[in-house]
């Protein structure tokens, strides 16, 4: 398909050819804008929430639960939090078609605030330093493997399927070692999942590039493919540093 798409557009002529590609090169930076508009929010909702949740000790520099703190992660309310981005993000999927580009751009927002304030525990676990030192791995890295993916000629379809299965192997095996509390088990999801989202980063940036192709530069599907996109690569992202921190962070 990609191929095709590729001889479709040197078969115009030179001028419609630039155009085509300026189309392109507007359409993923709308896309990476839009995940980092995305990022950014998530960032600044997660320290919020744990700047409410948390006081410190002054007398033992030690971090303990404010009343908000209490309420949040110390009731039913907790589980709640957890699973609203999963809830949000299904949600998100299913009725794209139906929302008006402002619409969905809405509720990707306040999808990436909803996850901020579930991530939020991080900072409880990890050192703020750690968190700052993995995630700028975590975007060197990403901008690596979306770079190959945007540029390689090789069709990467085949090993998004076989990497699609294995988020779903990654998400049983979590809720397994829930119940087991294997550290071993713990350590082969923690570098699983980085070589899983690592791939899918290439993968998806290629699947969104080849987007553009199927569905033009202008339109509302052509803003919401957009988004859509950027939700991906955003949830990629993710993952990717989550994972990481497992290795890399420093835990309080």
């Amino acid at each position: 398909m990609a191929d095709f798409d590729n001889r479709t557009v040197r078969a115009r002529p030179y001028a419609d050819a630039g155009l085509y590609d300026a189309g392109l090169r507007a359409y993923m930076l709308r896309v990476y804008n839009y995940m980092l508009v995305g990022l950014v929010l998530t960032g600044l909702t997660a320290y919020s929430f744990f700047s409410a949740s948390v006081a410190v000790d002054p007398a033992t520099g030690q971090l303990g639960l404010t009343q908000f703190g209490q309420t949040l992660w110390g009731s039913p309310l907790k589980w709640v939090l957890m699973f609203a981005p999963l809830g949000a993000v299904l949600w998100l999927n299913m009725r794209m078609d139906k929302m008006s580009v402002g619409g969905a751009l809405a509720a990707f927002w306040v999808f990436a605030g909803l996850m901020g304030a579930s991530l939020s525990i991080i900072f409880m676990v990890y050192s703020g330093a750690s968190i700052a030192k993995v995630f700028f791995i975590t975007a060197a890295a990403f901008g690596g493997l979306s770079l190959y993916g945007y540029t390689t000629k090789r069709d990467l379809g085949p090993i998004g399927s076989f990497l699609i299965m294995g988020v779903w192997g990654l998400v049983i095996a979590s809720v397994v070692n829930i119940f087991m509390h294997s550290s071993m088990i713990d350590w082969i999801v923690s570098v699983a999942g980085v070589g899983i989202f690592a791939g899918l980063t290439a993968y998806d940036t290629q699947r969104v590039k080849n987007m553009y192709f199927a569905v033009g530069r202008d339109g509302d599907v052509a803003q919401k493919t957009a988004i859509m996109g950027a939700l991906a690569l955003y949830l990629d992202f993710i993952n990717l540093f989550l994972y990481l921190l497992r290795f890399l962070g420093d835990r309080r």
